[in-house]
């Protein structure tokens, strides 16, 4: 075949293609684009109602009501930031909770730091065995004052799943928090993400919170001090992102009663019923998700009622991904555990015992969260290659342009205004100037790239490639964060 004939039999086959899947593809972006508008107008409506009740959201610990909760911190290689961390950890605002940090078999000084810091000395502390844990107990150590509630457990290296499913075992209080080494709590976050157990004991069995990016912001003594933009644009972009899935979906999903995912970077459980259902898989590397599913289930199964909230209100600070490098291997892994966790759990569908979980939450991560990378990366190829073969139908180019990239735009700035009126964390009008430009500028290069990671996430899984639990380089907290 001459390259003549090559060039219109792929001419011909373009516009063949573009004939038949032009309308599904613009119903697509519409629905997903549409469907982030609707999460965006009903974390507002949640928002509102919330504001009646923050002003006796500080006070209601007072009676006795608080309960008990010990902060889980997986810890592998965090040197730069565990201090300031667990510092800022053991001065919340919070009647009765304890510190429990797992050093998952840390090659680096995250342990020295530790044992400097707060004069840790070993115990001879059996643990008990209620979720199995596979890798073995190097040690237990506390503080040597013995009044600063810190519990450090070392163990060989096995993963964040089997640390914290140890750190479980450890913990002494009715409820655990599933948090990240490099993370940093508002001083109040504990009172408000506690307060949905004190307001429905019975039912309450798991709650959410908010987390935001740390980086560029002035930590001091692990509080933050003064809220800044990240001084990276790779940072800025991903502030947008966490205000509009962790923020605004995932109370949207809350409000609907079909919250499935609770970050693992700022989760409060039930430990009764975490143990009950087994703790966290250890084959999984989506452990936050595939918890929350498993809690569902069961519950579900046996027809008991209970409710899962997430709580906009408290804040958890993280460091987010400086290079292209790392924020691509963290993308690989959230989507890998996104496949491996719906296919684990696809028998909920449609089943009408699953509720809304069933009916509304997976079909919409299903069709909106999985699938998404593989659409848009059909678009991505298609248009440019029309474009090349010059039989781009440009009217067409321009719909989907408008419904793909700008309506993402305005769900997005939506999702800005309503995060600004109800929690105004930055007083700058160059912070809000910056955003708004990280939410155009996420659909240039930035947004291509990500479709490209999670679809190598969602490859390996299904190749059946080993993953590893990686290393995320940290610059610490401080005044020169990323």
């Amino acid at each position: 075949m001459s390259w003549d004939g090559f060039v219109d039999g792929l001419r011909a086959a373009v516009v063949w293609v573009m004939d038949v899947t032009s309308v599904p593809i613009i119903v697509y972006f519409v629905l997903i684009n549409t469907s982030l508008l609707v999460l965006v107008v009903l974390a507002y409506l949640e928002f509102r109602s919330q504001q009646r009740r923050r002003a006796t959201a500080l006070t209601w610990q007072g009676a006795g009501m608080a309960p008990g909760v010990s902060l889980l911190v997986p810890a592998y290689n965090e040197e730069a930031g565990i201090v300031t961390a667990v510092k800022s950890f053991l001065t919340l605002r919070y009647p009765r909770h304890e510190v429990v940090v797992i050093d998952d078999g840390s090659t680096d000084a995250t342990f020295a730091r530790m044992e400097e810091a707060f004069d840790l000395v070993a115990v001879p502390r059996e643990l008990p065995q209620e979720i199995p844990v596979r890798a073995r107990t190097l040690g237990v150590y506390v503080p040597r004052d013995g009044r600063t509630r810190l519990v450090v457990v070392r163990k060989e290296n096995s993963g964040k799943t089997e640390a914290l499913n140890l750190g479980i075992n450890a913990a002494s209080e009715p409820l655990v928090a599933m948090l990240d080494g490099d993370s940093i709590l508002e001083p109040d976050g504990l009172l408000h993400v506690t307060r949905p157990f004190a307001d429905d004991p019975t039912r309450m069995v798991a709650t959410g919170g908010a987390i935001r990016p740390v980086n560029g912001s002035r930590v001091v003594s692990g509080r933050i001090v003064d809220v800044e933009m990240p001084r990276s644009w790779l940072a800025r972009i991903q502030l947008v992102e966490y205000l509009r899935a962790f923020l605004l979906g995932r109370t949207g999903w809350s409000r609907l009663g079909g919250l499935i995912l609770i970050s693992g970077a700022f989760g409060l459980f039930r430990r009764d019923v975490v143990v009950e259902v087994g703790g966290l898989e250890p084959d999984t590397i989506g452990e936050d998700f595939e918890l929350v599913m498993r809690i569902h289930k069961k519950l579900r199964d046996e027809g008991r009622d209970y409710a899962i909230e997430f709580v906009p209100e408290p804040v958890s600070w993280t460091e987010v991904p400086v290079s292209a490098r790392i924020l691509r291997r963290q993308r690989k892994r959230w989507h890998r555990g996104l496949w491996e966790t719906l296919w684990a759990y696809r028998s909920m569908l449609f089943r009408p015992r699953y509720g809304r979980v069933g009916w509304v939450a997976l079909p919409y991560y299903w069709l909106f969260e999985l699938l998404a990378p593989l659409l848009e990366l059909f678009g991505i190829i298609v248009v440019p290659l029309a474009l090349l073969l010059g039989v781009i139908n440009i009217p067409f180019a321009v719909l989907f342009l408008v419904l793909a990239y700008g309506y993402a735009v305005l769900v997005t700035l939506a999702a800005m205004v309503v995060d600004e009126w109800a929690f105004h964390k930055h007083d700058r009008w160059r912070a809000i100037w910056q955003t708004i430009a990280a939410s155009v500028l996420e659909n240039v290069g930035y947004r291509q790239a990500t479709v490209v990671w999670r679809l190598e996430g969602w490859w390996a899984s299904l190749r059946g490639k080993k993953h590893v639990w990686g290393v995320m380089t940290r610059t610490g907290f401080d005044e020169d964060a990323a």
